[in-house]
């Protein structure tokens, strides 16, 4: 079968926000590891070809042998060992893409609440443009403050928007940006930062505000309403 698009799952981080000694993307939420619930949709969305999960050395059995089995993850081929930081992780993942896949989809681990929706604009855009994220346009008032905690200026926040997972790129350029950002040792916080700085052409898709990143204690209450409200919805 030909692989056309393929999504990777950075899911190597410890999660020292959270406290506690399981990493945070192995936390039960709605009584499943959070990554279950991205992995899920992966799963179900037509698509995706195929996943690579990027997670800590120590559990790299557990998520091939047993989670992945234990699922029914069928479209998980590769399960990599992460890196130091979350572009390590990706990069490593990176590197077992097959060639011939032209879409990349990177999706956080701690985001539950993507949808399949989400997955095709983003693979779509990225296969006409180049390069797509999904993001949320500014809302609230933007102030640009001193070390003194003095307000310096209120910024404009129309051209604003907070970047969020999934995004997607073509597969070599995306390769290329990550290999060039390793050898020069430039780091960056989103994999749509590397694309721009290597030339390569973004685009926007507007998300949910549902698409929360779960990285504190109270992330997993809030996750556990909306879980709460989906079901909800579902059965009326």
């Amino acid at each position: 079968m030909n692989t056309r698009t393929v999504a990777i799952v950075p899911a190597a981080g410890r999660g020292l926000r959270m406290g506690g000694a399981v990493p945070k993307q192995f936390l039960a939420l709605g009584g499943e590891p959070l990554v279950v619930h991205s992995l899920r949709v992966l799963q179900r969305s037509p698509v995706i070809d195929q996943i690579i999960l990027a997670v800590p050395q120590a559990d790299l059995d557990y998520c091939l042998n047993d989670l992945a089995v234990r699922f029914g993850f069928s479209k998980i081929r590769r399960v990599v060992a992460g890196g130091k930081e979350r572009q390590d992780s990706v990069r490593h993942a990176l590197e077992h893409v097959p060639e011939e896949a032209q879409i990349v989809v990177v999706h956080d681990a701690v985001r539950p609440f993507l949808t399949e929706q989400m997955v095709a604009a983003v693979a779509e855009a990225a296969d006409r443009e180049g390069g797509a994220i999904i993001a949320l346009p500014m809302r609230d008032t933007v102030k640009q403050v001193g070390t003194d905690h003095r307000i310096e200026r209120t910024v404009d926040r129309q051209p604003l928007w907070l970047a969020q997972t999934p995004q997607a790129f073509r597969r070599e350029p995306l390769l290329n940006a990550h290999r060039k950002a390793h050898a020069e040792g430039l780091h960056a916080t989103d994999d749509a930062f590397l694309f721009e700085w290597a030339g390569h052409p973004v685009v926007v898709v507007e998300g949910s505000g549902e698409n929360i990143k779960v990285t504190r204690p109270e992330d997993m209450v809030i996750g556990e309403a909306i879980l709460a409200s989906r079901k909800a919805n579902k059965s009326a």
